[in-house]
């Protein structure tokens, strides 16, 4: 008697679904890691909307968080665009409404609105650019000296900003809760403990302001840091001389960073700082997605419409 062919794994099913649907998935740098390995594309926010634009597939899997992939969905208004947990959040997106928005911006008439791209299709509405961590300060460096800035919702961001230009910003006070949960002490005693290790950190981080302000001041010690997106933390960590590091971001980025620097050492700054709504999608999710092809993520046509010159100018603007 011939034995049953072996069911396929879940890999092998999603790959079959992945060639049958005419599907890419894309996958942030704090997924899961077996998400992050299963992805056609692993990057940061700027790398995967530039990612869903010049995609040639039929159907986007976005492997992320809701924001990311509404914008997919208004840069790719004529593919499928599916989200394979819609409870993925954002803390930091939540903490503005396009209502709230509009409001600050009839106290500033004139103001040029910079919104990070963690926000909702309909915030991104109503602003003039949007920007990631990794071309922020390019996007701030683009607007005329005279022009008044609003700048939402990241305030750490925010400070890091007007920091490394120069320029005035007005903030607003928003926060991601896993980054503002890295605080300086923490991450001083992790210096301490590590006092051969470069220190990386995201701009998101509650930390980076003392900590820069530290640095100027010449009372920190250890080796070099440096404040970049997860995106420039993958690159440092594969071109600097450095063999250990201190990486203050939410931890999922590590994965990527031993794939692509094998014989360095990556301590996260906080073991605590996991993103819950970036762990929500896994690959039962991905599969069960793309067999019923939902959940699909929206956005009304008006609204697309708008937040595309935002987006269009955060893609225009160099990192």
């Amino acid at each position: 008697m011939t034995a049953a062919p072996a069911p396929p794994t879940l890999l092998e099913r999603i790959d079959r679904l992945r060639r049958e649907r005419h599907a890419v998935i894309l996958a942030h740098n704090y997924q899961l890691p077996a998400v992050q390995d299963m992805a056609d594309f692993v990057g940061d926010s700027l790398g995967l909307s530039r990612a869903a634009a010049a995609t040639d597939a039929a159907v986007i899997v976005f492997c992320g968080v809701h924001f990311m992939a509404e914008t997919a969905a208004i840069l790719c208004p004529d593919k499928v665009v599916l989200l394979p947990d819609l409870d993925a959040g954002c803390s930091l997106a939540d903490t503005i409404t396009a209502d709230q928005l509009r409001a600050w911006k009839a106290e500033h008439p004139g103001a040029v609105v910079v919104s990070y791209v963690n926000t909702t299709a309909a915030v991104k509405a109503e602003s003039d650019y949007c920007c990631t961590s990794s071309n922020a300060e390019a996007v701030i460096r683009s607007i005329p000296e005279d022009r008044e800035i609003l700048f939402l919702p990241d305030m750490f961001l925010g400070a890091h900003l007007q920091r490394v230009t120069g320029r005035r910003l007005n903030i607003w006070m928003g926060e991601c809760h896993v980054h503002a949960g890295i605080d300086p002490e923490h991450l001083e005693a992790m210096r301490r403990e590590h006092p051969d290790a470069e220190l990386l950190i995201h701009p998101e981080c509650g930390c980076t302001t003392s900590t820069l302000y530290r640095m100027s001041q010449g009372d920190l010690g250890g080796t070099s840091t440096v404040v970049c997106s997860t995106e420039g933390m993958v690159r440092r960590a594969v071109e600097s001389p450095a063999t250990s590091f201190i990486v203050a971001t939410e931890v999922g980025i590590l994965h990527r960073m031993e794939k692509f620097a094998p014989g360095k050492r990556f301590v996260p700054a906080s073991r605590e700082a996991v993103c819950r709504f970036m762990k929500m999608i896994t690959p039962e999710k991905i599969a069960a997605c793309l067999e019923r092809m939902q959940p699909r993520v929206t956005v009304d046509p008006e609204t697309a419409a708008q937040a595309r010159a935002a987006i269009d100018r955060m893609l225009a603007v160099a990192a």
